[in-house]
């Protein structure tokens, strides 16, 4: 009983400490454009300010325990003056901002010294349970700390999100950390009447740290730190950038670090050896798959099995309970330093996603250091194999390549194809959207999503057909290569919201639509969503929203709060056009209800482009959803006739900007 309050103390902080991760991420992600990279930036603030506590508990330990806890106990009183903790929209973004930055500014103020002090709980009250019970081993309570994380992060998409909004989830994390705050202050208080003196009690001197010892710590944790965030940025950025995409992995991650330091049973070392000499060489094979049915369960087992393999190896090489503060340091300085590697350095130096590759390659390698005798000539079989896959893959994807820039909205390529007609492509992530048809005879003429049958073209002409002579005046949530202004006639006036300065200067330089278009147009840098809520009314006769990277959906830009900002900007017979084409994620019945619940009519174009010749072969299948209040407009033949209705799917919530549940609309 008398270990009670400090395992309590530890539960309850790592749980809001994983638990403040999803809410905070969630009410940033819609401010810059929904992009995967803004929860890897999360997780490098959280992994650095889980370093800093570590290093604080380390660096404390030598005040002696009294000191120490009269000084945590004062920044805990202190840190109740960031509670609650919601994000200030002043840190929204006006669109040319540098993202990163802002981002863990953000991050900074809002959470900051609450999420260090949660950082600290740990290590710190490992220590003094160390302090006081020295024939305990108070390893295990590092097991309890990643089960009450664990629990936190399954709790959060399976429980909190579904019954709270994000204001009601803010103010009750709040609540429980004003709990912590009173539970650890009176665990201080038991350890400080525990010790009774300001000096450390005398115990037997443990063997100096070597360096090599202090290396593998941290190149192990920093391995584990790699594969999530590499394999976390693989799985969002094709399909979308929400909690239960971001925490599963994070749960494979934190389960591999409760099974390893709860008791050695659970990593049985030649089995989680074999499985990964396996799958190493089969996940370096699936880099550049676009079966994500196949390559996602593949990627998640494989990161369980890595990090098994990094913690378990971890677990065996834990010191003496003496050195244990520096122990947990190393782990959480290796965490901060992979996660940095891929969030921050990656997206700097490498033109394209190749950072699972590399991780892959690395991890192969520290196999190698981990096993002895023949058993090392076969990890370093599997390393060229895997290396060779890599390689396989990296050139798979740079072939035919003209231009492959990055930037923390994503990749952007294009290429040149011959036939059967010359075309430049745009891909954005590993999917196509927009290109141009070569040559004088094709120039600015529209193709691939925006062909003459989609939903798109649909619109425009039967909006030509019914005002005669009359100019439109267009806003379109997405640049790509900018095709749409090949749709544009004098006298109109079109509007391009774009967030990625890389997608603006290479639709600039790859391609002619913009300096093609007769007319009036204007580029707003910046999230779509964001910019038109600045901006006054703008009465557009046709907004398009088509701002996707990939395959990922920015879920901010389906709500019931998205709807009415784009209703603001329409006129009362205006029509919107959402982008529905998606491998994995049925967005029909999300805008559907949208519709609805605004009064408006929403109808699907389904276009199947089949030609094997000419322009035509580069038109693309497409589901475009039309909405609009504008009957005449849904009657006119050239949409009438290819319109389809959406199913009301009753069981399907409306989205808003606090409940989106993607698992329902899964493909």
């Amino acid at each position: 009983m008398a270990s009670l309050p400090y395992a309590a103390t530890i539960f309850l902080s790592s749980f809001l400490l994983f638990l403040v991760q999803p809410i905070i991420a969630m009410q940033i992600l819609p401010w810059f454009g929904g992009s995967a990279a803004v929860w890897t930036t999360c997780l490098v603030f959280f992994q650095s300010v889980l370093l800093a506590g570590y290093a604080y508990a380390d660096l404390t330990h030598r005040l002696g325990a009294r000191r120490q806890a009269l000084l945590h106990v004062g920044l805990l009183a202190l840190s109740l003056a960031f509670l609650p903790i919601l994000a200030s929209s002043g840190w929204k973004p006006q669109g040319d901002e540098q993202p990163i930055a802002r981002i863990l500014l953000l991050l900074l103020a809002s959470i900051g010294l609450p999420y260090f002090l949660l950082s600290t709980t740990t290590p710190l009250l490992q220590a003094w349970y160390w302090r006081r019970f020295r024939s305990r081993v108070p390893y295990r309570l590092f097991a309890l700390s990643n089960l009450a994380s664990l629990l936190a992060l399954i709790g959060f998409p399976l429980l909190f999100e579904p019954a709270l909004d994000l204001r009601q989830l803010g103010w009750m994390w709040s609540f429980l950390f004003a709990g912590f705050v009173v539970l650890c202050t009176l665990t201080a208080r038991l350890s400080m009447n525990g010790f009774g003196t300001d000096e450390v009690p005398a115990a037997p001197r443990a063997a100096p740290l070597s360096m090599a010892s202090q290396l593998q710590w941290l190149a192990l944790a920093a391995m584990g730190s790699v594969m999530l965030l590499a394999v976390t940025n693989h799985i969002t950025q094709n399909v979308a950038s929400v909690p239960f995409l971001w925490v599963l992995p994070l749960a494979l991650y934190l389960g591999s670090f409760i099974l390893a330091f709860d008791h050695p049973r659970w990593y049985v070392r030649p089995l989680f050896i074999a499985v990964l000499v396996a799958l190493l060489p089969a996940m370096a094979f699936y880099v550049p798959s676009l079966k994500l049915h196949v390559a996602v369960p593949l990627y998640l087992a494989g990161l369980f099995v890595s990090c098994m393999f990094c913690h378990g190896e971890l677990a065996r090489l834990k010191p003496d309970p003496l050195h244990l503060t520096r122990y947990y340091l190393m782990i959480s300085l290796g965490g901060a330093f992979g996660a940095v590697l891929v969030a921050i350095l990656a997206p700097l130096t490498l033109p394209g996603y190749f950072e699972l590759g590399i991780a892959l390659v690395l991890l192969a390698l520290l196999l190698v250091l981990r096993l002895r005798r023949i058993f090392m000539w076969g990890g370093l079989a599997v390393s060229v194999v895997t290396a060779l896959l890599v390689m396989r893959g990296v050139h798979d994807y740079s072939a035919g390549v003209r231009v492959m820039e990055r930037d923390f909205y994503g990749v952007v390529r294009t290429a040149d194809h011959g036939r059967p007609i010359p075309y430049r492509s745009m891909y954005h992530g590993p999917i196509m959207h927009g290109g141009q048809l070569l040559g004088d005879s094709f120039r600015n003429t529209p193709a691939d999503y925006f062909g003459p049958t989609s939903g798109y073209g649909r619109v425009f002409q039967s909006l030509r057909e019914m005002r005669r002579k009359q100019p439109l005046s267009v806003g379109i949530l997405g640049l790509g290569a900018g095709v749409v202004a090949a749709w544009m006639r004098p006298g109109d006036a079109l509007v391009f919201y774009e967030i990625s300065p890389r997608v603006v200067d290479i639709a600039r330089r790859e391609f002619t639509f913009l300096a093609d278009t007769p007319a009036r147009t204007e580029l707003v840098m910046g999230d779509g969503r964001l910019s038109l809520e600045r901006e006054p009314p703008r009465s557009y006769d046709l907004l398009g929203i088509d701002a996707f990277s990939g395959d990922s959906i920015p879920m901010h830009l389906v709500t019931r709060e998205a709807m009415a900002v784009y209703l603001k900007h329409i006129k009362p017979d205006g029509v919107i056009v959402f982008q529905a084409t998606n491998r994995f994620i049925n967005l029909l019945p999300v805008v559907r209800r949208l519709a609805g619940e605004f009064g408006l009519e929403a109808v699907n174009v389904a276009d199947v482009p089949d030609a094997e010749e000419g322009p035509e072969y580069w038109y693309s299948s497409t589901d475009q959803i039309i909405v609009t209040r504008n009957k005449a407009l849904l009657a006119w033949p050239r949409i009438a006739e290819a319109a389809q209705p959406i199913e009301d799917r009753r069981e399907l919530p409306t989205f808003t900007d606090s409940h989106h549940n993607l698992l329902r609309i899964l493909k």
